[in-house]
């Protein structure tokens, strides 16, 4: 995270950038509000082909509210006026274009995505609620990404940024195995396979400052005494204070996912009892998460335990109406983009057990 203000980002980039011209086909500086709906046309046009380069400062800011975002988050781009959005993982991001047109980019949270392209779900007015800017440089380069980075860094380094996207492009955080983020919220370099001392490969997670939600697909009927089971170890929380509020609402959890777009959620609480139950405080997830309290507190943190809970009975009771036909997919989750500290935990032993059987997830 660059704490950099605009005009030193600038300064210090446009210093550095002086050192290896020939390395850059063209650099723009672009400001982003984050009170300004997408898509920003940053006057860029691409080739197919192209290699691209982006550095970031700033944060969105909540009026009334302790909470800032970063660019890590924020930040996505599109290639044209109807191609598919992305994002990077980190305040520095690099890409290669995978077709030609008008490059755009826009700040997001507190909105939300309708479709792949870009549209919103939710009305304008919600970009009342935020203040701040990010300051954006993009770099063109002639050659190759990872080749003109390290040139460029034999000649000094802006906030770490460089190092950084070297060290991304270098060293990969690859999800497990059949195994996604969620394109809604975009990637993250959340989770990883990993070995434990005994050898056992479990699902590793880190979260710092940033959010991910992995998901994975499953298929099968809810049916009465549906179980889900798993195996975890909550090794730090994200969160030290209660959860269930929006600037407190960074959480490690376990989630299954329904066909009528609902999902619950369990998760280790710091302070909250188990059993308690709440809707999402995003306000844009209040509608379709339920959270559930199954452990709190720091007793036990760093200890492997075998959870069990009863699908069908906590869709019943935490949420209720009409029942839905089948189970979808499987999440995880982490957030710590509101308190902004770090989370560790690790997942194994993942299965449904029903009057169908045991199904394994991983």
């Amino acid at each position: 995270m660059s704490n950099l203000t605009g005009v030193d980002f600038k300064s210090q980039f446009e210093t550095l950038l002086q050192t290896e011209k020939n390395l850059l086909r063209d650099v723009s500086f672009i400001t982003i509000a984050s009170n300004k709906k997408p898509w920003l046309d940053t006057g860029v046009t691409l080739a197919a082909g192209d290699c691209v380069s982006s550095f970031a400062t700033g944060q969105t800011q909540f009026i009334g509210l302790p909470i800032t975002l970063e660019p890590n988050f924020q930040l996505w781009f599109r290639i044209g006026s109807d191609g598919d959005i992305f994002r990077g993982t980190r305040d520095s991001h690099s890409f290669t274009a995978e077709h030609s047109g008008r490059l755009y980019m826009a700040s997001y949270f507190p909105a939300e995505w309708a479709n792949k392209t870009g549209d919103l779900i939710t009305p304008d007015a919600v970009y009342d609620r935020v203040t701040g800017d990010f300051t954006v440089l993009l770099i063109r380069w002639q050659g190759n990404t990872l080749d003109s980075l390290q040139q460029l860094q034999q000649h000094g380094d802006v906030a770490g940024l460089i190092a950084s996207e070297i060290d991304r492009l270098q060293y990969p955080v690859l999800p497990p195995e059949d195994w996604s983020y969620l394109w809604l919220t975009g990637p993250a370099e959340v989770y990883q396979a990993c070995q434990t001392p005994e050898h056992h490969t479990v699902v590793c997670c880190h979260t710092h400052n940033n959010g991910g939600i992995l998901q994975k697909s499953v298929l099968l009927p809810l049916i009465p005494d549906t179980r889900l089971r798993w195996a975890w170890k909550m090794d730090v929380l994200p969160s030290a204070v209660r959860e269930d509020t929006l600037p407190t609402h960074d959480y490690l959890s376990i989630a299954v996912e329904f066909d009528n777009g609902q999902d619950i959620t369990y998760y280790w609480s710091a302070e909250l009892a188990p059993e308690t139950v709440y809707r999402c405080p995003i306000p844009t997830w209040h509608d379709r998460e339920t959270h559930v309290v199954i452990r709190s507190g720091s007793q036990g943190l760093g200890e492997w335990f075998n959870e069990e809970r009863d699908i069908y009975a906590d869709y019943t009771s935490a949420i209720g109406g009409e029942m839905p036909k089948q189970i979808v997919k499987v999440w995880f989750i982490a957030v710590s983009l509101f308190q902004h500290q770090e989370g560790r935990c690790h997942y194994a032993n993942i299965s449904f057990l029903s009057d169908n059987g045991i199904v394994p997830v991983q």
